[in-house]
């Protein structure tokens, strides 16, 4: 008597595929595929890679293989990449790797990638002129205004995050608000988690993103949202999370904002800025849109 079908062997093409997209790509690429002759060639379809989320696995010996695992699963997707996300790996390399095979790809997501660079991403995005959602959880400060201001001019973006990079010395301004004032002009979502910008810069964003529907400015402790600063966002931002809001609902805990609480309050004249960093801040905002 000849052994009976596992059943699984004769579901729908398209209901496997569903089941086989729950399980990851490090699941798929280190179990699934190898099961039976019909899964493999389901988790071998470039229909299957069109999204790539690969997260940390907690596993030493798996993180060790992530990169390997993760070019594997761009090869996979034959160009038909459109969103990717990686958790606590990454190199330059990898990410050109990515780029010059994905020229469709839409979204890119880095979590904790220490190995990432500006020059890297800067280096990246140019084989990417169609993404439009970009998000950097990242803890280090190795992505500066100049390379922000780059990856604005190579791509349409209409969502960016940049969390996790800012400067350990809260009295140095941080101009990246201003890179993203000049060069993303159809940026629709917005988030900074714990910057060090100013009121002054927080408008050189509202002035020059003029399609802004959403801003998170949590644990951004140098801001204050009030008068005519609030009456400003109140008119445009219909999802504005304030410097106060709780993060409840950030997903990447771990890329910590501790270092922001206890700072100090140099705001002596009340009006709303810092004063260390101040007049600064204004400086280059009045360089960029004139003088008040």
């Amino acid at each position: 008597m000849a052994p009976s079908v596992p059943p699984w062997v004769e579901l729908p093409r398209e209901i496997t595929a569903a089941i086989l997209h729950k399980l990851g790509a490090v699941e798929i690429l280190t179990t699934a595929q190898n099961v039976c002759t019909t899964w493999r060639r389901v988790c071998r379809d470039p229909a299957m890679w069109r999204r790539i989320h690969i997260p940390y696995s907690g596993d030493l010996e798996t993180t060790l293989h992530l990169d390997r695992m993760c070019r594997h699963a761009v090869d996979l997707s034959q160009g038909h990449l459109t969103d990717i996300s990686i958790e606590f790996f990454g190199s330059d390399d990898l990410l050109l790797y990515i780029s010059q095979r994905s020229s469709q790809l839409r979204r890119l997501q880095l979590t904790s990638s220490p190995g990432i660079t500006g020059g890297g991403l800067c280096e990246a995005v140019k084989n990417l002129p169609l993404l439009e959602n970009l998000h950097l959880h990242i803890n280090n400060s190795l992505i500066n205004e100049k390379d922000v201001e780059n990856v604005g001019l190579s791509c349409p973006l209409k969502s960016f995050a940049l969390n996790g990079c800012w400067s350990r010395y809260y009295f140095v301004p941080n101009v990246v608000a201003l890179a993203i004032a000049r060069s993303m002009p159809q940026l629709r979502h917005l988030q900074l988690l714990g910057n060090v910008m100013t009121n002054k810069l927080l408008e050189a964003i509202f002035y020059g993103c003029q399609h802004l529907e959403s801003l998170d400015l949590r644990k951004c402790c140098n801001v204050r949202i009030d008068g005519d600063l609030e009456r400003l966002l109140s008119q445009r931002i219909k999802d504005l999370r304030l410097p106060d809001d709780p993060l409840d609902d950030y997903p990447f805990p771990g890329v910590g904002y501790d270092e922001f609480y206890g700072i100090e309050d140099d705001d002596d004249d009340d009006d709303g800025d810092d004063d260390k960093l101040g007049s600064h801040d204004v400086d280059l905002v009045c360089d960029y849109f004139g003088s008040p």
